[in-house]
């Protein structure tokens, strides 16, 4: 049953070839021995997800099934699920439990979806390696020396293992993209305000948008038709009309333009990734696309922008873990300003702190108009290039990541490094941008490629058809990690 997809899942339930009971009992026991070897999971809670796979098949039993329902799906460890154990993978909310659903849970609830565990993650959600994690770092499925990619990290993991057919993630900076390319999944970042954010665990709010991971487009399109939709309790949530994501999967691709950045192609990425990017291209031309150069001007400047927006946004979302009203308190202070002290240098990582210092440095008197102002005024660039761009492609196409997954540890101790990994995602993320990362081959090391195909505003369906048409006519979605199915 683990082999299969979720969509393939999916059929089988309805065509009563087991009971949820049964998959979620078989994904529970990987989860136990396969999900420790990689550290996947923070939380599994046996007897929920059991009871929750029981009350699916009922619902099966009676008729009254969507073609998610009795699926087991893994959730990153950000969203808040009521009765479930919600870290963000830190020491500061290492025992809250949440009292509340967020919007992305309540939605798979409705449809009698199983919540099988929760997911490993940077703390809270900032990191390109999964290595920032109270609870240690996850490995790659592929190579466990080397890392899964960040911050979704461990859904990404759970999926390429076959610990579960689909987890969510979240991606401010690349989260989903990029731990999806590192282990030879598909993932999608929707159009910004596409999924709520409502119960999902604030980073930085004008770049956080929630998405799926699954092995293949399709299962992210069926993924999307549950965790898109308008929730009035999320002032950035956009209301737009219910959309069928699969509906389009096998239209033809005769007359798509591929854009290609020239800027992506430069000394910073590796040539094992380019050579794979480029074959994808190839396979592309084959099944009726065209391919334009297009520029992305400001591209450089992505990075330095990313980097004083988002720690400046997190400083302030994360100024509300004081040690007062929930999470980490200090055991031992001598006033208020020593227990808000302590308590945050306790319950905070390293990685986190250093994002808060900056984000509250941009922000200072005297740095604002400097910093925070001016990276502002580059997001506005970074959009009206891609929007120009879009004026002469339907889809623009290249490398999620400069490398393949790197070593544990080899980056831990160069915070500049580390972020510039993020280099071909970020922009996506300051532009609102739908993106969205599918396997296209293996480079050093036989680690996976990632293609990262970019589409304009609220394109998501046109994306996974264009998609969904490559992994018809290629296998690099299907293939396994060593040992996975021993």
């Amino acid at each position: 049953m683990h082999q299969d997809t979720l969509a393939g899942l999916a059929r089988r339930l309805a065509a009563r070839e087991f009971s949820s009971v049964e998959l979620t009992r078989a994904l529970l026991d990987r989860a136990q021995s396969l999900g420790k070897t990689l550290n996947a999971y923070i939380t599994l809670d046996e007897e929920r997800s059991l009871a929750q796979a029981a009350a699916a098949d009922a619902r099966i039993a009676r008729g009254e099934a969507s073609p998610l329902t009795g699926i087991p799906i893994a959730h990153k460890d950000l969203f808040c699920a009521d009765g479930w154990r919600t870290t963000c993978g830190s020491k500061m909310l290492a025992n809250w439990i949440s009292p509340y659903d967020a919007h992305v849970i309540s939605r798979f609830n409705d449809i009698g979806a199983v919540l099988l565990g929760k997911a490993n993650m940077d703390e809270f959600a900032m990191g390109s390696s999964n290595e920032n994690s109270h609870f240690g770092p996850v490995r790659n499925p592929w190579e466990v020396s080397r890392v899964p990619g960040g911050s979704s990290g461990g859904s990404a993991a759970i999926v390429a293992a076959r610990l579960a057919p689909a987890a969510t993630g979240t991606d401010t900076g690349g989260s989903i993209r990029q731990p999806a390319a590192f282990t030879g999944v598909s993932g999608l970042r929707p159009t910004y305000g596409r999924v709520s954010r409502y119960g999902m665990v604030a980073f930085a709010s004008s770049l956080d948008q929630g998405g799926p991971l699954a092995r293949t487009a399709e299962d992210l399109a069926l993924m999307l038709n549950v965790m898109a939709g308008f929730d009035p309790r999320d002032s950035t949530s956009v209301d737009r009309p219910a959309e069928d994501f699969s509906a389009r999967l096998n239209a033809p691709l005769e007359g798509l333009r591929i854009g290609l950045p020239k800027e992506y192609f430069s000394a910073a990425l590796s040539q094992d990734v380019a050579t794979a990017i480029l074959a994808a291209i190839e396979a592309y031309k084959k099944l009726g696309a065209t391919v334009v150069e297009v520029s992305l001007p400001n591209q450089h400047l992505c990075v330095p922008a990313y980097y004083v927006l988002a720690p400046a946004e997190a400083s302030s979302n994360l100024a509300r873990y004081d040690g007062v009203r929930y999470g980490h308190r200090a055991s031992e202070y001598s006033d208020l300003l020593d227990m808000y002290k302590k308590s945050r240098a306790e319950g905070l990582g390293a990685e986190v702190k250093r994002r808060i210092l900056v984000g509250t440095y941009v922000l200072s008197h005297g740095y604002y108009d400097a910093y925070y102002l001016q990276a502002q005024k580059v997001r506005r660039l970074i959009a009206n290039d891609f929007k120009a761009a879009f004026a002469q492609c339907d889809v623009i196409m290249g490398p999620v990541a400069p490398s393949v997954a790197f070593p544990l540890g080899s980056k831990t101790t160069d915070p500049v490094q580390m972020y510039l990994e993020d280099l071909y995602t970020i922009s996506v993320n300051l532009a609102g941008l739908p993106g969205m990362s599918i396997p296209c081959g293996f480079g050093a090391a036989g680690m996976p490629v990632g293609l990262q195909i970019i589409g304009p505003w609220f394109e998501e369906a046109r994306m996974l058809n264009v998609a969904h048409r490559f992994q018809q006519v290629t296998d690099w979605h299907s293939k396994v990690p060593p040992g996975v199915d021993a």
